[in-house]
């Protein structure tokens, strides 16, 4: 378990932003389905999936930013996937109880790391595919449905499983 935590730790703060990393709508979605599911009373690992998804946009987002801005440094990515994930714990410091989960590392956390990671790949598989497709998708907003279905069926499986 430790190694696959080591690997999913190391794929999310290796990567580096795509021209496009995310669009809007996905962000909104990712960001909606998180607070309709805390409303709903979902359990809260397949929620964590999903926050840690949307950090990894708001990381994202960030780089895409400091590009814009012309700010470069060393460890640049990394530190702002990182900050972005330290938000966290001022999103759910009063609602959630330390339950040390794999290692050290609470269940909330690790279920974001995961989401997060989810995310990157789903990106990444969607670059694949377009490439292999002559450079374009194979039907419209895949770039959304691709991410939002695998974090869907990774929060049912949560949800189901491990509940």
């Amino acid at each position: 378990m430790l190694k696959l935590l080591s690997a999913v730790l190391g794929l999310v703060f290796s990567s580096n932003a795509f021209a496009n990393p995310a669009c809007a709508v996905c962000t909104v979605a990712i960001g909606a389905t998180l607070s309709i599911s805390r409303q709903l009373g979902i359990c809260d690992n397949a929620i964590a999936v999903w926050l840690g998804a949307f950090l990894v946009l708001l990381g994202y987002w960030t780089i895409k930013w400091f590009d814009k801005k012309n700010w470069n440094f060393w460890g640049r990515n990394a530190i702002l996937i990182l900050l972005s994930f330290s938000l966290i714990g001022g999103l759910y410091i009063n609602q959630l109880v330390y339950t040390p989960y794999v290692w050290i590392i609470d269940a909330f956390l690790f279920w974001a790391i995961i989401g997060g990671a989810i995310y990157i790949l789903s990106q990444r598989f969607y670059e694949w595919m377009k490439r292999k497709n002559g450079g374009h998708a194979h039907f419209p907003f895949e770039k959304v449905v691709l991410p939002i279905g695998l974090l869907l069926i990774t929060s049912i499986l949560i949800s189901k499983f491990l509940n």
